[in-house]
C-alpha cells in the first residue's frame, strides 16, 4: 500500500475540512439554518451524480434507518453551526471530536459492545480537557459550549446507527441521504429566517461550503482505502483542529489561552489514545 499517498490524501481532506469550518466561521451574520442548507445542496449534487452516474439506487436498502441517520445527522450539523457564532473555531471543531467518545458509551446500551479500563482513562482525559477549557478558559461562552457538547452527542449517535447500518448500504447512498435530508430542514428552517448574503463573496463561500465537504470526505474516504491499516493515518484526522485553529487566528485574529490550548490538547491526546488502542485490539481479534 502507498502510504505517502494515504497521508496526501488525508492532508488534503483535513485541510479541506478546516476550510469549510472556516468559512462557517466567516458567515457567522447568516441563518445557521441557511448555512446547512447550503453546505448541503452542493453535496448533494455531486453524490447524486455519482449515483446515476453509477446506476446505484437512491433510495437504499433500509429507507428508516437511513432517514433516521439523515436526521441525527443535520441536527448534529446544525447545533454545529449554531456553536460556531459563539466559539472560537478551532474550539468548536475539538469540542465537537468528543462525537466518538459519546459513541462508545452509546455502544454499550445499543450494541452490546464493552469498553475496557484504559478506555475509561482516555475519556476522562479528554472530558477533563473540557474542564479546563471552561473552568480556566473565563471568555468560553456558555451557550456555544452547551451546543457544541449537544453536536458531539449527536455525532455519537450518527455512530452508532452507521454501525447497524454496516455493510448494507452503498456509503454514497448514506451519505446522499443525509444529504437531502440536510436541504430539506435546513431549506424549511430558512424560510422565516432568511439573511441575504452581503455580496457576491458570501454568495461564493456559500456555495463553496457543499465543495470542501465533499472533497473533504472523498479524500479521507480514500486515505482510508489505501492505507495499510487504520491507525497509519486515522490520528491525521485530527490534524482538522490544528488547522481551524491556525486559520481562525491567521482569519479572524481569535485568541487561545495556554489554558485554552492545553484542554484542546488534551482532548486530542485522550482521543488519539482511544483511537490507536481500538485499533490495536482490532488487530489482536483478526
Amino acid at each position: 500500500m502507498d502510504i505517502r499517498s494515504a497521508l496526501k490524501f488525508m492532508l488534503i481532506s483535513t485541510l479541506s475540512f478546516a476550510c469549510m469550518n472556516s468559512t462557517v466561521k466567516y458567515l457567522s451574520d447568516i441563518s445557521a439554518y441557511q448555512i446547512v442548507f447550503f453546505r448541503s445542496i452542493t453535496t448533494l449534487l455531486f453524490t447524486m451524480v455519482y449515483l446515476f452516474k453509477n446506476k446505484i439506487s437512491i433510495w437504499g436498502n433500509n429507507k428508516r434507518i437511513l432517514l433516521l441517520r439523515g436526521l441525527v445527522g443535520v441536527t448534529s450539523m446544525l447545533l454545529f453551526f449554531m456553536s460556531t457564532k459563539y466559539l472560537p473555531i478551532g474550539t468548536a471543531v475539538s469540542l465537537r471530536y468528543l462525537g466518538p467518545i459519546f459513541a462508545s458509551i452509546f455502544a454499550i446500551f445499543f450494541l452490546k459492545e464493552k469498553i475496557k479500563s484504559v478506555q475509561w482513562l482516555f475519556f476522562l482525559l479528554a472530558f477533563a480537557g473540557v474542564v479546563i477549557l471552561k473552568g480556566f478558559d473565563l471568555e468560553l461562552n456558555m451557550l456555544g459550549l452547551a451546543l457544541v457538547l449537544c453536536s458531539a452527542i449527536f455525532v455519537g449517535l450518527v455512530y452508532v446507527i452507521l454501525s447497524k447500518i454496516g455493510k448494507s448500504e452503498h456509503p454514497v447512498v448514506v451519505v446522499n441521504y443525509f444529504m437531502a435530508v440536510s436541504v430539506l430542514v435546513g431549506g424549511l428552517l430558512s424560510i422565516s429566517n432568511w439573511v441575504n448574503p452581503a455580496n457576491n463573496l458570501e454568495w461564493c463561500l456559500l456555495l463553496s461550503l457543499g465543495v470542501f465537504g465533499y472533497f473533504g470526505q472523498v479524500f479521507m474516504t480514500k486515505a482510508f482505502q489505501i492505507a495499510a491499516s487504520t491507525s497509519q493515518i486515522a490520528p491525521l484526522k485530527y490534524l482538522e483542529t490544528i488547522f481551524t485553529l491556525l486559520l481562525g487566528v491567521a482569519i479572524f485574529s481569535e485568541v487561545y489561552t495556554i489554558w485554552s490550548l492545553l484542554g484542546i490538547s488534551m482532548i486530542i491526546i485522550g482521543l488519539v489514545l482511544n483511537a490507536k488502542f481500538k485499533e490495536r485490539l482490532k488487530t489482536q481479534n483478526e
